[in-house]
């Protein structure tokens, strides 16, 4: 008995002992996949962050020059607009 139980304890022991560095790895693993993954939505933040704040583009070239919209004609909106012929029942 004491021949059989012998094996069985180191195997036993060692089967453990290797489960807890696979454990430990495979966590060490996971926790640098979740640090690359979170670098990668802070520099995706960042980029973003410029492009909203706006701060570094320069927009004076697409602005409008307010003398050159003297020539054009105001249209005077049409307020007598009648939707009661597209709710007839007269077809």
């Amino acid at each position: 008995m004491h021949k059989t139980f012998l094996p069985l304890f180191i195997g036993s022991f060692f089967l453990t002992l290797h489960a807890q560095e696979t454990n430990a790895t495979l966590k060490a693993e996971i926790s640098k996949k979740q640090v690359q993954e979170q670098i990668e939505r802070e520099k995706k933040y960042a980029k973003e962050q410029v492009f909203y704040q706006g701060s570094d583009y320069n927009l004076s070239e697409a602005e409008v020059d307010k003398k050159s919209l003297s020539g054009i004609s105001v249209m005077k909106p049409d307020y007598d607009f009648d939707m009661d012929d597209v709710y007839s029942e007269e077809q």
